[in-house]
């Protein structure tokens, strides 16, 4: 079965995934041809994570305005993961 692409991931899905990846590299028993698609896989997921991340940080803008809140506050993307 071919894995998803990332971009049809949720963001939970995506950085669950992501670290699994990392605990497999950071074993070292990976074959390099494996560790370089595992790696590719890795840098897909992180781009599309970020994408989300822009998205659901420009829909709060646009709600912020639509309610006459134009003041946007420094969040800590790991607060809204879990």
């Amino acid at each position: 079965m071919a894995a998803k692409k990332p971009e049809n991931m949720s963001l939970e899905d995506n950085i669950d995934e992501l670290e699994k990846l990392v605990q497999q590299m950071e074993q070292g028993e990976l074959p390099l041809e494996e560790a370089l698609k595992q790696y590719e896989r890795g840098v897909a997921l992180v781009r599309a994570s970020q994408q989300k991340l822009e998205q659901a940080e420009q829909k709060i803008k646009i709600l912020q305005q639509k309610n006459g809140n134009n003041e946007l506050v420094d969040v800590d993307p790991q607060s809204l993961i879990k």
